[in-house]
């Protein structure tokens, strides 16, 4: 037993902060799932993504209280402390389908109810180190697309806010929805800030293959949430008279981040042959892909959102074939972390 500890150990040394995108990733399928009228599947992704999060969240715990200051180090980095936004995001998933799935209201207000404190710790923790630490790397070796799951962590509040709103009674539905609206503007205000930072590092800066990680997968999904955080306050303007009055606003500001968010794809996938294909970068399992398959399913459960708020039914064949995609991604993955997994404890343990 006491080798088996060492060798759980010596596994979450190397826990990455951003592994809860796990959680995002199979919890959004299942959502989609649900929405597309597959509930055997979305029943499925639902228990499996509780159980994923209990096993994170517990070796999260362990990697805390076995190595401190390899955490510390990791929220004052960078390139790694964006990572910790992805447990906000894992919370509101996972909210939504114990709304949307599971039925209960209670498990979404608590999961809504911890991720919210949790944005607000890693929020104002690690963008004031971030300011203040004494030294800071270059702008082209500091940020990458993994800066805006501070975005995504945001959107997904709002996300929370707007799915909780309807199930309550007033005042607390008009304040709900009040929230919902003021994390789906800053989200949206913070977006264009780190946007503009990643897009000049994109054009001004040497870009090598290995600079094209999974994480700017997440320049699509932070929009793609926003898409469907605008799309549940338009639908929330029957019980909110203040939204009703900013309808045409909410509408103009989602179909633009649902056209920036579809403006990416295309972009992304040439990026993607080019470091593969072009430059032969060679392609293995890697947590941080993670990242990359949860744009897709937030796409597919965005644009169904748009389309049942604004009617856009001519949009209908988009959320199927990036549900597919993102199911196949999904599947690739869990494979190539099962087998990554098989492969770590297979390893000879000392006794």
């Amino acid at each position: 037993m006491p080798g088996l500890l060492r060798h759980l150990r010596q596994t979450t040394q190397s826990l990455s902060p951003g592994y809860f995108s796990m959680v995002m990733a199979t919890g959004i399928l299942s959502l989609a799932a649900h929405l597309l009228g597959f509930p055997a599947l979305a029943r499925a992704g639902f228990a499996l993504n509780w159980l994923l999060f209990l096993v994170i969240g517990a070796l999260a715990l362990a990697h805390l209280a076995w190595d401190p200051r390899r955490v510390r180090d990791d929220l004052f980095n960078h390139l790694n402390a964006p990572g910790f936004f992805t447990f906000v995001a894992a919370c509101s998933i996972l909210g939504s389908q114990s709304l949307m799935i599971g039925g209960s209201l209670r498990l979404a207000v608590i999961l809504g109810g911890v991720g919210l404190v949790a944005w607000v710790g890693f929020t104002y923790t690690i963008f004031t180190v971030l300011t203040v630490k004494p030294e800071k790397p270059s702008l082209d070796r500091g940020i990458n697309g993994g800066w805006l799951l501070a975005v995504v962590a945001t959107q997904s509040m709002a996300v929370m806010a707007g799915l909780i709103a309807p199930e309550v009674t007033q005042p607390l539905r008009m304040e709900l929805n009040f929230f919902a609206l003021s994390m789906w503007l800053w989200g949206g205000m913070l977006y264009i800030w780190m946007m503009s930072l990643i897009f000049y590092r994109y054009t001004f800066f040497p870009f090598s293959p290995a600079d094209l990680s999974p994480p700017y997968w997440i320049n699509m999904g932070a929009m793609a949430i926003s898409t469907l955080a605008g799309s549940l306050l338009i639908l929330n303007t029957p019980h909110a008279p203040f939204l009703d009055s900013m309808r045409p606003f909410l509408k103009g500001f989602t179909v633009f981040y649902w056209a920036t968010g579809t403006w990416w794809i295309p972009m992304l996938l040439v990026l993607a042959v080019w470091r593969h294909a072009v430059r032969r970068f060679p392609f293995s399992y890697d947590p941080m892909y993670w990242g990359a398959v949860f744009p897709l399913g937030m796409y597919s459960v965005a644009t169904l959102r748009m389309m049942e708020a604004m009617e856009l039914h001519f949009l209908g064949f988009l959320p199927h074939v990036m549900f597919g995609i993102g199911l196949g991604a999904w599947a690739l993955l869990f494979a190539g972390q099962l087998r990554a997994l098989w492969r770590d404890w297979c390893r000879p343990r000392p006794d």
